[in-house]
């Protein structure tokens, strides 16, 4: 018996001592794997693919508004004769670019491993590229039809029909900023004399191109396709321009009428601060009698000269409320929370939309990166949340994430024009 056990242990004790070796060694393997992909240079190579693919999706985005701007050109000069395909894969680009840049942000507002990093940055790749051949293909049949098709006399006089019609619906930019200037200080109607410079600047642009092409038209062996694209792009960037000195005007109007409204609501909300400050322990009541002293003081600076900067002060308002709930904290009830986010949220809806506004005008005159756009389509989709959004509070908290995401497109934006110039 003891001969047995003896043969037992003697072959036993090697195998574990082998299995051992083997699991530990198997097990620091595993762990030099994990650490290698988690790694400062997986990390590193991961961002270089992560950038690549913003890269090819700014490209696809650009893409996407060039075909934009074909399939309404070839609706408004071919009367709907054209091939369909232009259209077909614009709708397929929109839906890629879309998904895309879902995708993209995921990336860039989670802590996503290195290894998720480059499989969703190679997938964003991919059907990028894929998609840029696509709209390559349909453009050139496009382009053919039109060679065969459309006379140039035709496609002229249409897109001079367009730029009289947006001659017509921007009327007379200097007037808007006129009566900005007269009411307002300088920094509430900059962006908006900006604007109105650029869309003279581009319709009259598209005018001298589209004179051009008359005059070549005479020529039948002479295609003015691309003078009249050329056109087309600045009309639809005149068309572009001239919204945001709309956008800006009406915003900085509205605010003006806003502001005696949000004075009156923010001040009743300190009003009930200073009730729950009554219910809280010294320590507790002292921190807040502090942060509200100071929050009064901010808004009277504000006040002050709130008439000469109304969207300035309207944001600084929505900010001293996101402060003033901080402040609070919990100590309200679920019924003060509601009605404070109630009378907060029009105006930090107002400060969100404006802060869209400055965001797009960045990125609509900057060849902005996919971190710009993403964080702009971002800030887009949290005020469309924040518009339905049923609950004050969750609306509440919409429209602060979207402010946050126009900022931060707008600096990235900026950041970019400044790095070119």
């Amino acid at each position: 018996m003891t001969e047995i056990v003896g043969t037992i242990v003697a072959w036993l004790v090697p195998a574990l001592v082998v299995f051992g070796v083997a699991a530990l060694a198997i097990a620091i393997t595993a762990w030099a794997i994990r650490r290698a992909r988690r790694s400062p240079r997986a990390r590193a190579a991961a961002e270089t693919l992560r950038v690549q693919a913003g890269a090819a999706l700014v490209q696809l985005d650009d893409a996407v508004g060039e075909l934009d701007l074909e399939v309404g050109l070839s609706g408004a000069l071919y009367g709907g004769g054209a091939p369909t395909s232009l259209r077909r894969a614009r709708l397929t680009a929109q839906h890629v670019r879309d998904q895309s840049f879902d995708e993209y942000r995921s990336l860039t507002t989670t802590q996503a491993p290195p290894m998720e990093v480059r499989r969703v940055s190679a997938r964003i790749q991919r059907r990028a590229t894929d998609t840029l051949r696509s709209i390559a293909g349909a453009r050139a049949q496009h382009a053919a039809w039109v060679a065969a098709n459309v006379s140039a006399v035709d496609q002229i006089a249409a897109a001079q029909a367009r730029l009289g019609e947006l001659r017509g619906t921007m009327g007379d930019p200097a007037a808007l900023v006129a009566e900005l200037s007269a009411r307002f200080d300088e920094s509430e109607w900059r962006a908006a004399a900006s604007a109105a410079h650029a869309a003279v600047s581009e319709a009259d642009t598209a005018a001298r191109l589209l004179d051009q092409a008359a005059a070549a038209s005479a020529d039948p062996t002479r295609s003015v396709l691309a003078e009249v694209a050329a056109a087309e792009r600045a009309l639809r960037q005149a068309a572009a321009d001239a919204r945001i000195l709309e956008e800006a005007h009406r915003l900085v109007v509205q605010a003006a009428q806003a502001l005696p409204g949000e004075f009156d609501a923010v001040r009743s909300a300190l009003r009930q601060a200073v009730v729950v400050r009554e219910h809280l322990d010294a320590a507790d009541a002292d921190r807040l009698g502090g942060e509200l002293r100071a929050i009064e003081a901010e808004l009277q600076k504000t006040e002050a000269d709130a008439a000469r900067r109304p969207s300035r002060s309207v944001d600084r308002i929505a900010r001293l409320r996101l402060r003033l709930d901080l402040a609070v904290g919990d100590a309200r009830s679920a019924q003060q929370r509601l009605r404070g986010a109630r009378t907060a949220l029009p105006g930090t809806l107002a400060a969100a939309r404006g802060a869209i506004a400055r965001a797009e005008a960045s990125v609509a005159h900057v060849h902005a990166g996919a971190d710009a756009r993403a964080r702009l389509i971002s800030a887009q989709h949290e005020l469309a949340r924040a518009r339905q959004a049923q609950d004050p509070v969750a609306a509440l908290d919409a429209a602060r994430r979207a402010m946050r995401d126009a900022e931060d497109a707008k600096a990235l934006a900026d950041y970019a024009r400044a790095a070119r110039s």
